[in-house]
């Protein structure tokens, strides 16, 4: 497991890094304006929907079952099933796009109605997002795709394709003199590299030869056992993308800046979510898939034990650094050209509210997975029904007087109450048995990043002294020095203190 998660975190940590310099030009070049308010929302749009029908909810129904069917009937079987399902998944996405298309100043309106009372913006936005629509197609392929390779044990090429979206945007940037502005030529380098992800995952699908055709679709067992799980996890995906649609909706009702404040801090945020929570979360779904298809429940305990530790320790140092430098972060990422201080402290006051969730976040996909990998998606969506009930509450409550800082606020409590549900649920069923030694994991590795969290704040003022005689960024060589000595520091407190109680263990 632990090879699996690290193969699917180093190429999302490339794809992090990537997505880093890529949102550093768009800030230079766009800065945290109306411009940058539109392609937040032409961004934003066809990753909803990606979201609601590809790899949240389609994942959760689909992995399971490929394994189920490929422990029990054989490899051609699954291939079959995985044929059928490819169709109809194709199908449904060329009829969405056929229907969003003429529809987009609809869907925008829907996305956010604050941009409507700038008639020029509105325009723009529209524009932007059909130009990037059509991403939509390609990414929910690749989804299909990277999912039948994930059940096959193959990560890496899945985990890479993020990396051709950033790639796509900036070398369209850099010949943004070609369009009509540079608004444009981001939107068409998503679309475009749309197209270079699908290439990427089918030759990898080849090779693995489980790539998938067009045959006619048949609703044999598989695909029943299949939608009969893929209903609940569309309605569970739908209502975290609610969330973030209110977050949108309420974020164009604020002053301008507040969409590029979210949209930033997002981006810093969703790094260890996605360095760590996704890949710890799809690595743990597969193998115990497996292992409940085989009927090994003491091995599925064990591998969701070793995904929560591997997760803990993992993500406690971004929750240390973005609650403790969260503007200092965000400065030396992004202030440059448009993107000027008074950015960065609105920006940095979002991530800190984005990290009081942050260990709920990276948690809660292994708590899911033992739902998901016994066939139960209802009980997850109920949860994150009832989680986002909770969200929405509290952003109507707090975005008046917090602005965009209450709406991250709220997605923090959102998330700690679906892992706490969660959590109590698996217990009563029997489907969670927690490790009697990850509580004292998990205070040794906190007290370690705690420890880290205080250097960092105290180390600030001094790592910017020394480096701002630098001629080269000083503000972000000096979150450079702060970050590695900091990292250096959790690491030994956390190695040292759970090698000597034994504790290390958890996460082989």
């Amino acid at each position: 497991m632990l090879r699996n998660i690290l193969s699917v975190g180093g190429y999302t940590l490339i794809s992090r890094l990537t997505g880093f310099l890529r949102d550093i030009v768009l800030a230079a070049v766009l800065g945290a304006g109306a411009t940058m308010d539109a392609f937040s929302v032409a961004l934003r749009l066809p990753n909803h929907f990606r979201a609601i029908f590809g790899e949240g909810a389609f994942n959760q129904a689909y992995v399971p079952a490929y394994a189920h069917i490929a422990e029990r009937e054989g490899a051609q079987a699954a291939h079959l099933f995985a044929d059928r399902l490819f169709t109809v998944l194709f199908l449904v996405q060329l009829v969405l796009l056929a229907l969003a298309l003429p529809l987009m100043p609809w869907l925008v309106t829907l996305l956010a109605p604050g941009l409507t009372g700038d008639p020029a913006l509105f325009e723009l936005a529209v524009s932007l997002t059909r130009i990037t629509f059509p991403y939509l197609l390609f990414v929910t392929m690749v989804t299909f795709l990277g999912a039948t390779l994930n059940a096959v044990d193959r990560f890496a090429a899945f985990a890479a394709a993020p990396i051709l979206l950033n790639i796509g945007m900036i070398a369209a940037l850099s010949v943004s003199f070609l369009f009509p502005s540079a608004a444009y030529a981001a939107a068409w380098g998503v679309s475009a590299s749309g197209l270079a992800q699908w290439l990427l995952l089918y030759v990898a699908a080849r090779r693995a030869r489980v790539s998938s055709r067009l045959v006619r679709p048949r609703m044999d067992a598989g695909v029943r056992r299949f939608l009969k799980a893929f209903g609940p996890a569309v309605i569970g995906s739908a209502g975290v993308q609610i969330a973030i649609f209110a977050d949108t909706i309420i974020a164009s009702l604020l002053p301008r800046g507040a969409y590029s404040a979210l949209y930033y801090a997002e981006r810093l945020y969703q790094l260890p979510i996605g360095l760590i929570g996704i890949a710890v979360g799809t690595v743990a779904l597969s193998a115990m898939s497996r292992s409940i298809a085989r009927g090994d429940e003491a091995a599925a305990n064990r591998a969701q034990n070793r995904a929560v530790a591997i997760a803990f320790v993992a993500s406690a140092p971004f929750v240390a650094a973005f609650l403790a430098v969260p503007d200092l972060i965000v400065a030396g990422l992004f202030q440059r050209g448009a993107f000027d201080a008074q950015a960065s402290v609105a920006s940095g006051t979002v991530l800190f509210a984005y990290a009081l969730g942050l260990p709920a976040i990276v948690m809660m996909r292994s708590q899911i997975s033992a739902f998901q990998a016994r066939g139960d998606t209802t009980t997850p969506m109920l949860v994150s029904l009832g989680a986002i009930a909770c969200n929405l509450v509290l952003k109507l409550l707090l975005w008046r007087d917090w602005g965009a800082p209450g709406l991250a606020l709220a997605t923090a409590a959102g998330a700690w109450i679906n892992l706490t549900t969660l959590f109590v649920l698996g217990l009563k069923k029997g489907w969670t048995t927690p490790d009697r030694r990850l509580p004292g994991f998990f205070a040794i590795t906190g007290a370690a990043a705690l420890a880290a969290g205080l250097f960092a704040w105290w180390f600030a003022p001094l790592a910017l002294g020394v480096t701002a005689a630098l001629g080269f960024q000083p503000l972000l060589m000096g979150v450079l020095l702060l970050s590695g000595v900091a990292a250096v520091i959790y690491a030994l407190l956390a190695g040292v203190g759970l090698k000597a109680t034994g504790l290390l263990r958890l996460m082989r």
